[in-house]
């Protein structure tokens, strides 16, 4: 694939192994030219970390956080897909089976805990898919 998808950013904080970088994610509208005049842009910070021991990078750095696309495919995939897979299969299920709508819409809200639980508790194996890499970034 080669395509990359890359985030400037600074660095925010350091640890052994463990860098913090503060990344502004803005939605489509914050790089309008009239943004600023209709009040609809929206950004907010996120700190990522991001695994590296080369001891390069200190607090305040400008860095260029890159991610193969593949990455972002497969965040998009646990975040939004398979929740929604679930949401679906639950609610049709339930329904079908108890005729029901309240419950169908309970049981579908309702398997989203587990899910998010199971992620959680496999966040570990899930992070070594999800790798970031960092590049100083050009002034």
């Amino acid at each position: 694939m080669g395509a990359k998808i890359k985030h400037h950013g600074i660095v925010e904080s350091v640890e052994p192994g463990c860098v913090h970088v503060r990344i502004r994610q803005s939605d489509g509208c914050a790089a309008c030219r009239v943004a600023s005049h209709c009040h609809s842009a929206e950004a907010q910070d996120k700190i990522i970390d991001v695994g590296d021991s080369s001891g390069r990078y200190h607090a305040g750095d400008s860095v260029v956080i890159l991610a193969d696309r593949s990455v972002g495919f497969t965040a998009g995939l646990y975040a939004y897909v398979l929740p929604l897979a679930l949401m679906m299969a639950a609610l049709v299920a339930v329904r079908l089976l108890t005729g029901s709508d309240g419950w169908a819409a309970l049981s579908a809200l309702g398997v989203l805990a587990p899910y998010y639980l199971a992620v959680w508790l496999l966040r570990g194996k899930i992070s070594r898919h999800v790798t970031f890499e960092l590049e100083k970034s050009p002034l």
